[in-house]
């Protein structure tokens, strides 16, 4: 997505999500000064596979919901780390930060997400992995705060249809490679 003025990236992202969520995530709250969305899917792969591909989001998340065209996304797992998107041509857009690493069982990020960055706002964003059977089970939650125009508890819907739609390719990536 190119960078353009707040307005029409908050019209553009709420157009997008006009289909609901999928049934296993959920706006568990929303107000004015914040929201938490989240949910959890089992995945048929064991809770190593899908460590690997979580912490590789280039690889699963989608083009359409990036700042710049032909970018990558990158995660730095040490505290501090970056959660980033560069383009060959050297800009840059840092997502998220990591604050907690359990490798193959936590991951906890902190930050404000795509147009959440240009607002008085940041979250924290954990996944928790549990081996169920021959699966995993992917609990993760987006817990937001802060201020922005008109209230925070408008972005609760589509932030969760964006996530829950990120997470479908997750899925759909790690289930692909079996």
């Amino acid at each position: 997505m190119v960078r353009c003025s707040f307005p029409l990236i908050a019209a553009a992202l709420l157009a997008v999500i006009s289909v609901p969520a999928p049934a296993w995530a959920e706006v568990k709250s929303a107000a004015p000064h914040g929201f938490e969305v989240g949910g959890a899917l089992t995945l048929n792969a064991p809770p190593a596979r899908v460590w690997a591909m979580l912490t590789a989001p280039d690889a699963w998340w989608s083009r359409d919901h990036r700042w710049f065209k032909n970018s990558a996304l990158s995660l730095d797992l040490s505290p501090g780390g970056c959660w980033c998107e560069q383009t060959a041509d050297g800009r840059v857009s840092r997502h998220l930060e990591t604050a907690l690493v359990e490798p193959g069982s936590k991951l906890v990020l902190q930050g404000g997400l795509g147009p959440l960055q240009g607002q008085g706002a940041a979250g924290g964003l954990t996944f928790s992995l549990k081996l169920e059977g021959d699966g995993t089970t992917l609990t993760w939650t987006y817990v937001v705060g802060g201020y922005a125009g008109g209230g925070l508890e408008a972005w609760a819907a589509p932030v969760d249809g964006v996530l829950s739609a990120q997470l479908a390719n997750l899925k759909t990536q790690i289930e692909r490679a079996d």
